[in-house]
């Protein structure tokens, strides 16, 4: 490696590669727990959705930030976080359309024993997407660099 391979070089490391591979499924999981107990314990949507966020940066740093940008797809993560955005402002506007006020989980529970438990976690659930997808956006924009600001790579 010479100084004119530049900030650019990628060099694969098995090592790194298995371990992420192999942890990466126990990370999703433990940022799932997080959101889903954030209504009984500690946490919620946004410890939750920091957790699941760095598990798209982990593989980035295994196999490659150009590579894992090609993997997930801007739709998806746009998708994240409007389907956030979507459940969060569905249950405190349906709470709203029973005559509750925004986010007040009782009204729903004569339809629904549990409702208030529920309500909690999806609106959790929500807004761990949301924070997911807005931590995996500016990942990939501050990846990409300030070239085009400052003008650099231009020719």
């Amino acid at each position: 490696m010479s100084a004119d391979d530049g900030p650019g070089l990628y060099v694969e490391s098995t090592i790194i590669m298995t371990t992420v591979r192999v942890v990466a499924p126990f990370v999703l999981t433990f940022a799932l727990f997080i959101m889903f107990h954030g209504a009984d314990t500690p946490g919620g949507g946004f410890q939750g959705g920091v957790i699941a966020g760095s598990v798209v940066m982990m593989l980035a740093f295994a196999y490659g930030i150009d590579s894992t940008r090609q993997w997930v797809d801007v739709r998806v993560v746009a998708a994240l976080a409007s389907g956030g955005v979507l459940v969060f402002a569905g249950i405190g506007l349906g709470a709203m359309a029973l005559g509750g006020n925004f986010l007040q989980y009782n009204v729903y529970e004569p339809y629904y024993y549990e409702a208030s438990k529920y309500g909690i976690e999806l609106v959790e659930l929500g807004i761990g997407g949301i924070v997911a997808s807005v931590a995996i956006g500016l990942f990939f924009l501050i990846a990409a660099g300030f070239g085009h600001v400052t003008g650099e790579g231009e020719r």
